[in-house]
């Protein structure tokens, strides 16, 4: 007995001896893990769209400024696709200039109390998102267009909610997902907890909303609910800033500054939707006249260094 337990005693020394000395040169040989990066710099092509450059040239300016992911605007591909230009044309324009197309702007009626006019515009969602899929594109905003304006009237939130999930479902057929967007000028979907109300009770889990520094401020939710949403939840995160000129109640989408030029908390609202376990795509977006006067390249290269500075040390 005593023999043949000093034997398995043995066997597994020389086991783990073996085995720690694999284990060792193994990890020798490894690289050492790098930090996965807690953001995504992307462009919003608002940001030059004033420029009127078109599909192409858009995509150019913002590879040559070092972007590797944008938000396009559906109404700029179609018209690049009525010049005569093709999906796949689209597609290696796309890899040529080493772009990734995070999210599209879109602006089709999908949420409107009329029963008609909704489902026209639910075909528009539909036929955009199959569009947006033959260039690789998978997300889509999903405003309250139709419903934004001063005197519309309220929707019902548990309306709103089934709606969404129909062109969420119409978002399993195509792979390309609506992201529910905030407003924050608009008397539907403009605060955090309707978004996300909308966004829960559509019953769906490809529900995710699309928020924005400046539409937080504008409908009043600032950003001390963010915990709340849940990280899942929020996928693109559109960033800008306002300056102190402007109260909540004057401010307008073409008053957005760069990141940086304003005193929006915005390093501090990144710190509370930071995710562990993927970066989230951070996109800007800006109306502004001053910077559509610039030339375009400048512009955009200027807007990758604010958004360097605006994620350092978060």
């Amino acid at each position: 007995m005593s023999q043949s337990i000093t034997r398995r005693q043995t066997l597994a020394a020389l086991t783990a001896s073996v085995g720690a000395s694999l284990s060792s040169n193994s990890l020798d040989a490894m690289p050492a893990p790098t930090a996965q990066p807690s953001f995504t710099l992307c462009l919003n092509m608002s940001t030059i769209r004033g420029h009127k450059l078109g599909f192409v040239k858009e995509l150019e300016v913002a590879s040559k400024a070092g972007f590797r992911s944008v938000e396009i605007w559906v109404e700029t591909l179609q018209t690049y696709l009525k010049s005569g230009a093709t999906t796949a044309d689209a597609r290696k324009i796309l890899s040529d200039t080493g772009i990734k197309v995070e999210n599209a702007i879109g602006f089709a009626p999908w949420i409107i109390d009329d029963e008609a006019a909704r489902a026209k515009g639910v075909a528009q969602l539909k036929s955009e998102m199959e569009m947006l899929a033959e260039v690789g594109c998978k997300r889509v905003a999903t405003p309250p267009i139709g419903a934004q304006s001063p005197g519309s009237p309220k929707i019902d939130l548990y309306k709103a909610a089934e709606r969404y999930r129909t062109i969420l479902e119409v978002g399993d057929k195509t792979g390309v997902v609506p992201q529910l967007e905030l407003w924050g000028f608009s008397p539907n979907l403009s605060r955090l907890g309707e978004v996300m109300f909308v966004a829960i009770e559509s019953g769906h889990p490809s529900a995710r909303v699309l928020l924005d520094i400046y539409h937080l401020y504008k409908g009043g939710s600032g950003n001390v609910s963010l915990p709340l949403v849940g990280k899942p939840a929020i996928e693109v995160f559109h960033v800008n800033d306002y300056t102190a000129d402007f109260t909540r109640e004057k401010i307008t989408d073409a008053d957005r500054v760069f990141p940086g030029d304003g005193v929006a908390p915005i390093k501090e609202t990144l710190k509370l939707i930071k995710r562990p376990d993927r970066p989230i795509v951070l996109s800007l977006e800006v109306f502004n006249k001053m910077y559509y006067a610039q030339e375009a390249q400048v512009v955009a290269n200027t807007a990758m260094a604010k958004m360097k500075a605006m994620v350092a040390g978060v």
